[in-house]
């Protein structure tokens, strides 16, 4: 299966903060894919900036290294590395005064007719500066798009001020709001399998749906970025914002259009119906030493936390599709293994015929998407052989990789989304009032965590997290679904 890929306009892309990690790790090697696969047209420009004092050439070896490092040799094309690095730029820019401002904004108006994009791979406490000063020097234009990672925020009135900051200088058309996970195939698939097929939909609701898993597990744990980390924990870390995207995607109407605004009003629905979280309906912990390393408080410096590194929660959607069906969230550092998927569990059949079966697990639906991206749909069928009619419960797999052979390799996240940002489409960025309406559902949570002042659970390290967070789905009558290395 060959894909097709179409050119998209001539650009400029300002990458702010193109000497940090993120963008050597990420943005820059998706964008040398994206012209491996010839659709950054040519005369397209990539501008890092940053306040570090360096010359153009400089900033061309530093790339150069970083795609050695990220891709590696043998993912490389002499010639394409040649033509990618000859189209970088590099201005020094004082984000919080003025200077590199003129020089950046007579850069751009070399091109007049680019689509101009803005990257703030930076400190969310850069952002307002930026935008300020982009206005300031008339370098955002009204056709310009600007780029902003998470965190965004760290509760709901820093998420208002961090959209009204934005809003002083761009229409919210203009804003995208990265979440990578948005970009993952898998993800955008969950989308197709609803809404293109008849066979999904018309089961997609409480009346066949018995719960729903959202397992996003982590191997790593915070070392190195302990300072950091502590001060947001799995829930502002994750689950505001990864896997509410995850939830809202699993959960919401269908559209009535394959558009951005409906897509994401849909969404917005979705997190207006949950119902408030309480103590009980949540598990926190943290990460124990080992015998090889220390443990989540030696990593934050601070034995007296009380930031949690793995949370569980029961979610309940008060809607007419999905009145009592529980969604089951977890996520955690120093889990088993790097393991993400949406599990959709369906009812049994209301009626068995095969007496002899003890246990009649219904079909699940399982998106993976880490590692190795793909579908599986769990059936029950009859086991083969003599003996009489014993049942066995056998996976339809749709392992990317391998159904869409070597010229359907998964590109990153980060290629899809940057490439949507230079066509103008929002569809699979946050808006505004959705991650406004994310923080007003987690905050009171997390102020009852703060009020009740108990300490997360510890749990050993390679484990599924506390043994606790088991509660949570055996008292529905449920289990948790293996992390799979």
């Amino acid at each position: 299966m060959v894909s097709t890929v179409i050119p998209v306009q001539p650009f400029d892309l300002v990458i702010f903060g193109a000497t940090g990690d993120l963008a050597r790790r990420k943005i820059l090697p998706s964008l040398y894919r994206r012209l491996a696969v010839h659709q950054i047209p040519a005369g397209a420009r990539i501008i890092g900036a940053a306040r570090a004092k360096m010359s153009r050439a400089e900033f061309r070896k530093e790339v150069s290294d970083a795609l050695l490092e990220f891709i590696g040799e043998a993912g490389l094309d002499k010639a394409l590395v040649e033509e990618f690095i000859n189209g970088l730029d590099y201005v020094t820019v004082d984000a919080t005064g003025d200077n590199g401002w003129g020089t950046l904004a007579k850069k751009l108006d070399e091109k007049p007719d680019h689509i101009r994009a803005f990257y703030l791979s930076v400190a969310p406490a850069l952002f307002g500066d930026i935008s300020d000063r982009l206005a300031k020097h008339g370098i955002a234009t009204p056709a310009s798009r600007i780029v902003v990672e998470k965190p965004l925020g760290k509760d709901l009135a820093s998420a208002k001020a961090l959209n009204a900051q934005l809003s002083r200088n761009f229409d919210e058309h203009q804003i995208y709001r990265i979440d990578h996970y948005l970009g993952k195939e898998t993800v955008q698939n969950l989308m197709a399998i609803r809404f293109g097929n008849a066979l999904f939909e018309p089961l997609w609701n409480s009346n066949y749906v018995d719960h729903v898993q959202i397992t996003v597990a982590e191997s790593i744990g915070v070392a190195g970025r302990g300072a950091y980390y502590d001060k947001s924990g799995a829930m502002r870390d994750m689950v505001q914002n990864h896997m509410m995207q995850l939830l809202c995607l699993t959960a919401m109407e269908p559209p009535s259009k394959f558009d951005p605004d409906a897509v994401r009003d849909e969404k917005l629905k979705v997190i207006r119906a949950l119902e408030p979280l309480t103590i009980g309906d949540t598990v926190r912990g943290q990460y124990r030493p080992s015998s090889k390393e220390g443990g989540y408080l030696d990593h934050v410096g601070d034995p007296n936390s009380h930031t949690e590194s793995f949370v569980a929660l029961k979610v309940h959607i008060s809607n007419w599709r999905w009145a009592g069906t529980p969604f089951y969230l977890r996520t955690g550092k120093k889990l088993g293994s790097r393991f993400s998927e949406i599990a959709v569990v369906f009812k049994a059949p209301p009626h068995t015929i095969f007496p002899q079966v003890e246990h009649h697990r219904g079909n699940a639906l399982i998106i993976r998407l880490q590692p190795n991206e793909g579908i599986t749909l769990r059936v029950t069928i009859k086991e083969p052989g003599q003996g009489g009619m014993r049942l066995t419960e056998v996976p339809l797999d749709m392992t990317f990789a391998e159904a869409l052979g070597a010229d359907g390799l998964m590109p990153e996240a980060y290629e899809r989304l940057i490439m949507d940002v230079i066509r103008g489409d929002q569809t699979l960025f946050m808006r505004g009032d959705e991650v406004e309406a994310a923080w007003a559902w987690t905050d009171p949570i997390i102020r009852a965590w703060d009020d009740a002042g108990t300490k997360p659970l510890p749990y050993d390290q390679g484990s599924a997290g506390p043994i606790q967070s088991y509660k949570l789905t055996s008292s529905d009558g449920h289990l948790w679904r293996e992390i799979e290395a």
